[in-house]
């Protein structure tokens, strides 16, 4: 946020100066603040609330349109939020610069003090538009006074799963509009990019969440531009949408086109494919006119399926004047999704060390399949009541593959859980071809690396000014044969930090390839079962390398690390340097 701070008395300066090092705020005089009510986001006023008031009375119009306003005292032990709590932010604002003073933010909204969901925020917060909102205001009395509302919700997004997450106790989820009876809801919240129709004279809030990808097919030069977009969205509301668009895509030789340009200017995002990704969709109205033209059977089809990241097709090719139009949705985005796989990385090991959405993810799924001999069962102790766990420790890849599909085929959801993060030295490559092969959906989210973990455990910093500014992850060769080009020795000419995987049954090899390069005395740690329960790491000099691994009992499970940044402590980074002076904060040089 863009904010301006205003100190009325001496005392309070120090306060001021904490709020600007929190906030990256300017210093505006109090005189100056009509002047500036319109070119800031926020104003905080160190001093006494009377003073604020009788400053900024005259200048309130809307709380959409009005800055945030805080009033602090001047010894900063309370932050007040005065103006624009909600949609203007201030009450998030008061509690990130109490936190920076230690002091308390006075939140007077009944929505945040009762744990209740601040409506007028849910469109910024979770881009969302509302559709009739000039009712706003009633909805949020009537859902802080807790009367019965039901909730109607046909996608799913951020802002969903977080209204599912934290329902309070007098909202019902309903399953269809016919659900919602006016004679025991007295408010009804919708999610939906589509009209829906609550029951006569009833207290509605529709949400408009962007979920929608359209597809576009262009004549040539076609205009009028704007007339063109405008007859887009005719064309939409008459199926029953309402300005729900996430992005348009069409193909790349139409970038150029004036209703392109029309859309970009208007601040729309426009995204391209070429014939060849196009060419590869298979669509229901394919057209051998369209493909002589510009190379695939279909643009505005293929280009909603793929910009939907090959979701589902809502809407096939609708037909204008001079343009064609077809709509999808991500599978994210479906409120009853088809079967889909998530690739997770675990991480290291510990079960907190698992990210928010990975464990997000395996709270939900309906079958995991953990690498059993590598990924602590506890990861798998959030896993939902009814759920299906398995290791895949004894399965062949084709018996993981055929378990995945049958619950795929079922629209279930499916969670291969591997170590680490899946990217580096997994087994994901196999399973993707075969996701790909039988078109399959699938993402995959990334997870803490072991070599990461090493590199806390060790307490070092893996890259350290003018000495070391490359970490190379590697193995050495055992029943897996590496490229000559990656052989050990040559690796080791740079003298980089080295994390070595899956290589302690060949330590013997591994330390002659790296005294090749790397003098005896460099500091190697052989790091074993990494944040595991039961964690072992032993330190020493590359010429006992070996040794310290025999004599330890050390398996597959250890990550060796080699290099001079191992518990080093010298050179300065150029961040803690006093005559560094290339960090900005909001356009203001630090020095």
């Amino acid at each position: 946020m863009k904010t301006a701070i205003i100190t009325i008395s001496e005392t309070g300066k120090r306060t001021a100066g904490i709020i600007k090092e929190e906030t990256g705020g300017v210093f505006i005089p109090r005189a100056s603040v009509a002047d500036c009510w319109n070119a800031y986001d926020a104003f905080i006023f160190i001093g006494a609330m009377g003073i604020c008031v009788r400053t900024i009375a005259p200048l309130v119009e809307d709380k959409h349109s009005d800055p945030a306003v805080l009033c602090v005292d001047t010894s900063g032990e309370k932050v007040i939020p005065v103006l624009s709590g909600h949609v203007g932010g201030a009450n998030d604002l008061a509690k990130t610069v109490a936190s920076a003073l230690g002091a308390e933010p006075v939140i007077t909204t009944q929505s945040d003090n009762s744990q209740l969901w601040g409506l007028d925020t849910f469109g910024a917060r979770f881009n969302w538009g509302v559709a009739d909102g000039g009712r706003m205001n009633d909805a949020i009395f009537a859902f802080v006074g807790r009367q019965p509302t039901a909730l109607f919700m046909d996608v799913r997004d951020n802002g969903t799963d977080y209204m599912e997450r934290t329902l309070p106790a007098h909202v019902s989820i309903v399953g269809s509009m016919d659900e919602v009876n006016a004679g025991v809801h007295k408010l009804c919240i919708i999610v939906s990019p589509r009209k829906q129709q609550a029951p006569q004279g009833m207290l509605t809030l529709h949400y408009v969440p962007k979920v929608i990808t359209v597809g576009i097919g262009l004549a040539r030069q076609a205009e009028p531009a704007g007339g063109i977009i405008n007859d887009i969205n005719s064309l939409l509301s008459s199926l029953g949408y309402l300005p729900a668009v996430e992005s348009y895509c069409t193909i790349d030789i139409k970038a150029g086109e004036p209703v392109v340009k029309a859309l970009q200017g208007a601040g729309e995002t426009v995204r391209f494919f070429t014939a060849g990704e196009l060419a590869s969709v298979g669509v229901p109205t394919p057209s051998d006119v369209v493909a002589r033209h510009v190379g695939t059977p279909s643009v505005c089809e293929a280009a909603a399926i793929l910009g939907a990241g090959r979701g589902r097709l809502l809407e096939s090719k609708r037909k204008g004047s001079n343009f064609t139009v077809a709509l999808a949705i991500s599978n994210r985005h479906l409120r009853h999704r088809q079967g889909h796989i998530e690739i997770v990385g675990a991480g290291p090991g510990d079960p907190d060390l698992i990210s928010v959405r990975g464990r997000k993810l395996l709270e939900e799924a309906d079958l995991i399949l953990y690498a059993g001999s590598l990924v602590p069962r506890e990861l798998t102790r959030c896993a939902k009541p009814g759920a299906v766990v398995r290791s895949s420790a004894t399965m062949a890849l084709g018996e993981q593959c055929r378990l995945m599909k049958a619950y795929y085929d079922q629209g279930k959801q499916i969670v291969r859980l591997h170590t680490g993060d899946p990217c580096i030295f997994g087994a994901i490559q196999e399973q993707m071809a075969f996701f790909d092969e039988h078109g399959m959906h699938y993402h995959i989210t990334p997870g803490i690396s072991s070599f990461l973990a090493a590199a806390a455990e060790l307490r070092s910093q893996f890259t350290i000014p003018g000495r070391c500014q490359t970490i190379i992850l590697t193995r050495g060769e055992g029943r897996t044969p590496m490229p000559e080009r990656e052989q050990l020795h040559l690796l080791a000419k740079s003298r980089s930090t080295m994390c070595i995987f899956l290589s302690a049954a060949i330590a013997d090899d591994v330390q002659a390839q790296l005294l090749q390069e790397y003098p005896e005395d460099t500091p190697v740690a052989a790091c074993y079962h990494l944040t595991w329960k039961d964690q072992r790491i032993y330190r020493g000099r590359l010429k006992d390398l070996a040794r310290i691994v025999k004599e330890n009992g050390l398996t597959l499970t250890t990550m060796l690390v080699v290099g001079e940044a191992i518990d080093n402590r010298h050179g300065l980074s150029e961040l803690y340097n006093e005559h560094f002076t290339h960090l900005f904060r909001k356009g203001t040089r630090q020095e």
